[in-house]
């Protein structure tokens, strides 16, 4: 049976169109996506306006969009605002950075070598159940009213979820490939860097994820506690003026913060990542 180069054209066409026709549905399905999301934030603004007037919320409890929005560009102006969100930036990034490498190094460690583990996990386990905040009074009195303060604090609580998911994925590594690995005569350091390592690389990722938001809550607490720069000080300030738009607007920049830092491990990870196959999205 002989195929004509009519039915060849036709056949490609056929394929083409439907190729085209699938990119088209697809890229119709995602502008739906951006469009509900952006309905939604419009419909949350709107309802932040206009509901707690309607159900009679004083202002001073919850303040309209408007009113935060004014003091936003006021704070802009007068009180340093992009000073004080950069410098909480700054530390959130150094105290999320020394948190993850500390952690993944302490659970390669725990994870390769289990004596590690049985002398060095009680203790790093007292130092999880420890409060955080508690520290953050003894960090001031150790090294005043510094940035380190707020960066040790953002490190410990960054510290145990990255320690827990890379030791976690470390002891789930396949057995079987290691001792594959080693009846090749390969030695600890390509073991690690040709299985453990890469097995491991979801789960550290996971626990960045987790990390990214978490740092914004210790840098929080140091400014807080003491101190006259970031974010933290300003919630204290306005807090003391009973000026609800200012934590409204301190509260949404912190979370602007943890957005960006989390997406930023995000584009990482899918570059780091880039041998997974992709789930599908729905």
């Amino acid at each position: 049976m002989s195929v004509s180069s009519s039915d060849l054209t036709d056949t490609g066409a056929g394929v083409s169109t439907s190729g085209g026709w699938a990119e088209r549905l697809w890229a119709t399905f995602t502008s739906l996506k951006v469009a509900g999301s952006l309905g939604l934030a419009v419909l949350i603004l709107a309802g932040w306006e206009w509901l707690p007037g309607l159900l009679g919320i004083p202002v001073f409890i919850i303040p309209p969009a408007s009113d935060v929005w004014a003091e936003f560009l006021w704070m802009i102006d007068r009180s340093a605002l992009l000073y004080h969100t950069f410098i909480t930036f700054m530390l959130v990034v150094v105290g999320f950075v020394i948190g993850c490498l500390l952690g993944a190094a302490g659970g390669y460690l725990l994870g390769i070598s289990r004596n590690a583990e049985i002398v060095l996990s009680p203790y790093i386990l007292a130092l999880q159940i420890a409060p955080k905040v508690a520290f953050a009074p003894l960090f001031v009195l150790w090294f005043g009213y510094t940035f380190t303060p707020k960066i040790l604090v953002a490190v410990l609580i960054v510290f145990f979820p990255v320690l827990i998911n890379v030791l976690g994925a470390v002891r789930a590594v396949d057995q079987q490939q290691v001792d594959l690995a080693r009846s090749f005569k390969a030695n600890r350091l390509q073991i690690f860097s040709k299985i453990e390592l890469p097995a491991s690389m979801p789960a550290f990722f996971a626990g960045l994820r987790i990390g990214s938001t978490l740092a914004v809550i210790g840098v929080v607490v140091g400014e807080l506690v003491g101190g006259n720069t970031g974010l933290g000080y300003l919630l204290t300030f306005a807090q003391g003026q009973a000026n609800t738009p200012a934590v409204f607007v301190t509260i949404s920049l912190l979370t602007l913060i943890g957005i960006i830092v989390y997406l930023a491990v995000v584009v990482v990870e899918g570059r780091v990542l880039r041998y997974m196959n992709r789930r599908p999205e729905f």
